[in-house]
């Protein structure tokens, strides 16, 4: 009586923890798109400021986002599949899978964080530098179309400041035709605007550019490590679910041939 009223309980866990597995397996996979959907709209919103960075950990961050989102929906398919065929391979398979992904995302999360720590001092030093001698130089029209996208998003005028422009190589140079500040940087913006740099004329706002810059990037920073984070917990969540049902099957299997 004992072993049968055990029989049915170890039965009851057993579906009762294939369902479990099979929701969060749905949730799992549209975790996935959302994970991925998040990685894609770092690198398309205002992707073009990537090229005004130093290094390339913000988009790093980001292509580990969409590569983790693309594995966790193919894996949530998995295992699905491996929750209503009950075979222990493919949930092995998953499980493993599902730690995989899980090192990944947490790679991504701690990246975007100590990115997060480098940003300000990054961009001081570099934003500066980038806008006052690589702007509307041969070779280098990515960098133009940013830090013009980068004036007239952001309302802003130079790393610091307008006074920045003086020192550029454009302004200095015949190409200039005589503006102190490029046309990207009027309120509104047409061909040599850029003569007047009074601030009816031009963006003038405290802390320039790089306070703005600097914002857009952490706000961006936090969402990639927060989702990566978060994602990767909700996994170890689903890796334990995954184990249980696997020792559940493993006894299951052991009865069986004990009683044969």
């Amino acid at each position: 009586m004992g072993s049968m009223y055990k029989d049915e309980q170890d039965d009851w866990m057993t579906v009762c923890l294939k369902y479990l597995l099979f929701v969060f397996n749905f949730l799992f996979w549209m975790g996935g798109g959302v994970v991925m959907g998040v990685g894609i709209w770092t690198l398309i919103d205002k992707g073009e400021y990537l090229s005004l960075l130093a290094s390339s950990t913000f988009a790093v961050s980001a292509y580990i986002l969409i590569l983790a989102g693309a594995l966790v929906m193919v894996t949530g398919f998995l295992g699905c599949c491996a929750v209503i065929r009950e075979q222990r391979s493919l949930l092995s398979m998953y499980f493993s899978c599902l730690l995989v992904i899980f090192l990944i995302e947490l790679v991504a999360g701690v990246l975007a964080y100590v990115y997060y720590q480098k940003l300000s001092e990054e961009l001081k030093q570099h934003l500066r530098k980038t806008m006052t001698e690589n702007y509307a130089q041969p070779g280098k029209e990515g960098i133009t179309r940013a830090v013009d996208r980068l004036q007239q998003d952001f309302k802003c005028c130079g790393s610091n400041n307008s006074f920045d422009w003086q020192h550029s190589v454009y302004i200095m140079s015949p190409e200039a035709e005589k503006r102190v500040v490029p046309d990207s940087c009027c309120k509104s913006m047409t061909l040599q605007c850029g003569w007047r740099d009074h601030p009816s004329n031009i963006y003038k706002v405290e802390g320039g550019c790089i306070t703005k810059l600097e914002h857009f990037l952490a706000e961006h920073l936090l969402i990639i490590g927060a989702v990566g984070i978060g994602v990767a917990c909700l996994q170890l969540a689903g890796a334990m679910l995954t184990a249980c049902f696997i020792y559940l099957l493993y006894k299951e299997e052991e009865e069986d041939f004990s009683d044969v």
